[in-house]
């Protein structure tokens, strides 16, 4: 099973991109490659060439068709994100605005019917949070992520839902505490890829 993970962060010494990399190793080396969105510079800007392209008028980007046949050769797809107002930072939702476009992701036909393409696909979600589960809970976030991320971008494109963590409280002075929230995370992720775990989660 091959597997694309998709990161977006500035740091390369952040915790995000450290998860990342932990469920790179995780997996079998052969089978597992690492976008950092951040770090090859991609741009999210949704421009002008990729408007045409989706009224059809054009080709897509060649930076766009590189990152769907990056998916395209992958079975799972882990995005690997800080939450950023409760959702996925510019970057990354730029990625799938320019990515999961028209014709590739999705197709409406005359009637206003949509057909989703990415069936084959399992999307897993690995989100880092500041705040603590018990906020999340009070204000409704995760639920807010989830009807944004799960319901609005991975079922409507018709790929199936993988394991989805939110790692709560990452910036606690409690380094054992996080370290140990990192390692059921990547292990809940990992096991989830190669089909051993259950399909949703949440550490906290």
């Amino acid at each position: 099973m091959n597997t694309l993970i998709v990161t977006a962060h500035p740091d390369r010494d952040s915790l995000t991109a450290g998860l990342a990399r932990r469920l790179q190793e995780a997996l079998p080396s052969d089978s597992v490659e690492l976008a950092d969105l951040a770090a090859e510079g991609f741009d999210p800007r949704f421009g002008p060439a990729d408007r045409e392209a989706y009224r059809g008028h054009g080709e897509a980007p060649s930076d766009v068709v590189r990152e769907q046949e990056r998916i395209d050769r992958a079975d799972h797809l882990v995005l690997v994100f800080p939450v950023y107002w409760w959702s996925m930072p510019a970057l990354m939702k730029g990625w799938i605005d320019r990515v999961f476009v028209n014709g590739w992701a999705f197709a409406t036909d005359p009637e206003g019917g949509t057909r989703r393409m990415l069936g084959r696909l399992t999307v897993h979600l690995l989100g880092v949070a500041g705040d603590s589960a018990g906020t999340y809970e009070r204000h409704g976030y995760e639920t807010a992520m989830q009807t944004q991320i799960e319901h609005g971008i991975v079922d409507y494109v018709g790929a199936r839902r993988g394991a989805t963590i939110v790692l709560h409280e990452s910036e606690g002075a409690d380094a054992a505490a996080r370290n140990a929230l990192v390692d059921e995370a990547v292990d809940t992720v990992a096991r989830a890829v190669l089909g051993n775990a259950p399909r949703a989660s949440s550490a906290s």
